[in-house]
């Protein structure tokens, strides 16, 4: 199985995970990664299991997903057991960051680009510290398979996974301009009281389109949502008005 063999890939010293009792809200606000040097590390390797990357459609999809938690599951696996389960979700979201940049995502995922040179990348990331190497590790065994085009989707697989773990619920908030923490706080505590959450995470990204205000999204994959942005407001009014002028007519 595909999160046997990674988990077996990445295993180090079991520590005990335990939870925090009290509402924990952590704020995600990743930082760059930059590259500089060259430490190399072991070869790694993992075939996955009772798959195929022939086909296309739903089914390649549906396929794809399965993949992604299975990884995503055996990298919290690890972390659970090494008691890095919070630092390996910080590292995931730097990684995260590093895998939106378009050309950062084409250069790895490129057939052309030799297995070594993605490999360098990566030590100059572990060089530099910015990641465990459990992480990195992690990085080089998606790279080998030929599944780190899958790295984006298992970020979001293993946010799922640690959300359970940690009784957490995630909330995105969109806004125009960065917010204040006291502002996120109280976010936040909205969130924990309307979910009945042990802990709220809070991710932030900025929308110029909201014009002004912010969007809370939360629940399941983002189901639900709270917009008190300017937009929503200036859209409702806009529809208020050509409803009036209909009535006119007639």
């Amino acid at each position: 199985m595909a999160a046997t063999a990674t988990t077996a890939a990445l295993q180090q010293t079991p520590i005990t995970f335990q939870r925090t009792p009290s509402l924990r809200i952590t704020f995600v606000n990743p930082e760059k990664l930059s590259f500089s040097g060259g430490l190399r590390l072991q070869n790694l390797s993992i075939k996955l299991a009772g798959t195929s990357r022939r086909g296309g459609g739903a089914s390649s999809a549906k396929m794809a997903d399965s993949a992604a938690g299975s990884y995503a599951s055996a990298l919290a696996e690890v972390a659970v057991a090494n008691g890095t389960l919070e630092a390996t979700l910080k590292d995931l979201d730097l990684v995260d960051k590093l895998f939106s940049d378009s050309t950062n995502f084409n250069y790895f995922t490129s057939p052309i680009v030799s297995l070594e040179q993605k490999r360098a990348l990566i030590d100059d990331v572990t060089a530099s510290g910015k990641l465990q190497i459990h992480v990195c590790n992690f990085l080089n065994i998606l790279i080998e398979s030929k599944r780190i085009d899958l790295i984006k989707e298992i970020v979001k697989e293993f946010e799922l996974v640690y959300n359970k773990l940690t009784e957490t619920e995630l909330a995105v908030v969109s806004s125009v301009v960065k917010l204040e923490a006291q502002h996120l706080a109280q976010i936040a505590k909205q969130v924990q009281k309307l979910t009945g959450a042990k802990n709220v995470r809070v991710k932030t990204v900025i929308d110029e389109s909201l014009v002004a205000g912010f969007t809370i999204r939360y629940g399941n994959s983002g189901s639900k949502l709270i917009d008190m942005s300017v937009k929503k407001q200036l859209e409702e009014i806009a529809t208020q008005l050509e409803i009036g002028d209909l009535s006119l007519a007639v």
